[in-house]
């Protein structure tokens, strides 16, 4: 009986140790990374469907201790958790870049819009390599039609279409791939033209929402919002729909029905959010099932995190009614929470509304054109 007992103690110690020490001698034996595009997200297994357990934003480290399928995988939260290698460069790869770029001299682009993709070859056919923002620069290494190719910080190079910056070329190839159910419909390149977008601006009339910190209404500002998105979308060349035009109360079931009935390309409900502790922030993009309503999600939360000045939560699963029901790609974005007073002072100008509506607009080119 003795024996027994100290066994068990012995194997009880054993998997403590092996559970909270420190996992610093795995760390050491590691490779660094550091995550370069804006918004990456962390999931369980190496696979695109898998769940996701967290978001890293640009500039982050993880440390890879194995490959996979083009995924490396680290420990998150204690643990095991992996994220996309082609999204990652080595930690100290970023002052040779630096060193590199001031001795090149050759012709330089800027990137006019947030969210950019850069591909591996000249054209949306070839995969996604990294992520630029507005702003950013890079050395031109040669053109090819409406694309560029570039270097890159990790001394890779990759092509951006050239309609999306400072040095567009006159042939205009479309970015935009065409949706099946949508297969006649003529894209333009860099816009949205044939493209049929339902907004959804949350509650109205008897259902004023969340009711935040100095009685501000939810339904109240996502009608705003939607007003505002709606005109960058119409200006890009979208045919907008929204759910409704006034402070009226549309019962859920009709909201999806009205997408339906449009034959909807995307459906986008805007909301705000509220918590009872205060200090909870940020922005949230819910999508219902895996997928197209996944990968349009986190396209859409990408482009807002990338954009907005709120901290970004992520794309999250929900079962909303409006998502259930809906035949299109459906997102419902929560764009900050009215319970949090940073939050609150920010939603309400019109800054900030102007960028949800260019942030949506990336995110509906980003998506389309994968």
């Amino acid at each position: 009986m003795r024996l027994i007992r100290y066994f068990t103690v012995g194997m009880a110690f054993l998997l403590f140790l092996y559970l909270f020490l420190p996992t610093t001698s795995q760390a050491e034996s590691g490779d660094t990374y550091e995550v370069s595009t804006t918004v990456l997200n962390v999931r369980s297994a190496p696979a695109d469907g898998a769940e996701i357990v967290d978001v890293l934003t640009k500039g982050d480290t993880i440390v890879a201790f194995q490959e996979r399928y083009g995924w490396v995988q680290t420990y998150y939260g204690g643990n095991e958790a992996w994220v996309a290698k082609h999204h990652l460069i080595p930690a100290n790869s970023s002052v040779e870049s630096e060193t590199s770029a001031s001795e090149n001299t050759a012709d330089t682009i800027t990137v006019i819009a947030n969210n950019v993709q850069v591909r591996s070859g000249p054209g949306t056919n070839h995969s996604v390599i990294a992520s630029a923002s507005s702003g950013d620069t890079y050395n031109t290494i040669e053109t090819a039609g409406d694309w560029h190719k570039v270097s890159l910080a990790n001394g890779a190079t990759g092509w951006i279409a050239a309609w999306l910056t400072d040095a567009a070329t006159s042939s205009n190839e479309s970015e935009a791939a065409v949706p099946a159910n949508h297969e006649s419909a003529e894209k333009s390149s860099g816009s949205l033209e044939g493209y049929t977008i339902v907004l959804d601006p949350g509650h109205g009339g008897k259902d004023p929402g969340t009711i935040g910190l100095n009685n501000i209404y939810e339904k109240d500002l996502a009608m705003s919002t939607a007003e505002t998105v709606e005109a960058q979308l119409a200006d890009a060349g979208a045919n907008v729909t929204m759910t409704r035009t006034d402070d009226n109360f549309i019962p859920l079931e009709k909201r999806a029905q009205i997408s339906n009935e449009s034959q909807a390309d995307a459906f986008i409900s805007l909301h705000y959010d509220s918590f009872p502790i205060q200090s909870v922030n940020g922005v949230t993009t819910y999508f219902h099932s895996n997928g197209a309503d996944r990968h349009f999600a986190e396209e859409i939360q990408a482009s807002l995190a990338s954009t907005v000045n709120l901290q970004g939560r992520g794309a999250m699963q929900a079962n909303y009614s409006v998502l259930r029901n809906n035949n299109a790609p459906s997102v419902v974005t929560e764009l900050g929470f009215l319970t949090n007073q940073s939050d609150l002072a920010t939603v309400q100008t019109a800054d900030y509304q102007n960028n949800v509506a260019q942030a949506i607009e990336n995110g509906l080119k980003n998506y389309f054109g994968e």
